[in-house]
């Protein structure tokens, strides 16, 4: 597989009938957001309209991911992590990896993260970082990140960003999360 790769945190990386690019248009922000409503109809609006002001503001890249011409899915990397140990180390985080799910198993995540580990490693940072759902639904994904070298930050469970204390009862859900770090 001949991988073509222009300028690490600008490209469009060709592979085959995979192109991973940046976000240019609002209109692709649209057609995410269109895509969403089918995939994943919890995102609201709002979440997609900022996308291109914050990559235009340089505090995210946005990498959209097409197979075979077709929008298989996105990721972020985050400059500034919501995560307050992540803001305290100054660690870059991987953020919202979604592969829409006729795409999965095609190694097209392994191509976003890839990208934005190179990324990252141009704005000179020696980790970065990603949160995980601790429910069955992201089994995968922490197969993949392990695989790919991440490991725990070793903070424990956060949950919307906070850490989870003994006895607290918190919601089992997409915003109770793990963090792991990776060195580049």
């Amino acid at each position: 597989m001949k991988v073509e790769i222009v300028a690490p945190s600008l490209s469009d990386e060709r592979s085959g009938d995979v192109i991973v690019k940046p976000l240019d248009t609002q209109e692709e922000a649209i057609r995410c957001f269109q895509q969403a409503q089918i995939h994943c109809p919890w995102y609201p609006k709002e979440y997609f309209e900022g996308w291109l002001t914050a990559n235009r503001e340089g505090n995210r890249l946005t990498r959209l991911v097409f197979h075979e011409g077709k929008l298989a899915g996105w990721c972020h990397l985050l400059r500034v992590s919501d995560y307050p140990s992540f803001q305290e180390e100054q660690i870059p985080e991987i953020n919202d990896l979604v592969i829409f799910p006729e795409f999965r198993r095609k190694k097209l995540a392994s191509r976003l993260l890839e990208e934005l580990e190179r990324a990252a490693a141009a704005w000179n940072c020696a980790r970065v970082g990603l949160g995980v759902g601790l429910y069955g639904d992201y089994g995968p994904a922490q197969l993949l990140y392990a695989k790919r070298g991440y490991h725990l930050d070793g903070k424990g469970m956060s949950y919307k960003n906070q850490r989870v204390k003994a006895g607290q009862e918190v919601p089992i859900d997409d915003e109770l999360l793990v963090y792991l770090v990776k060195d580049l």
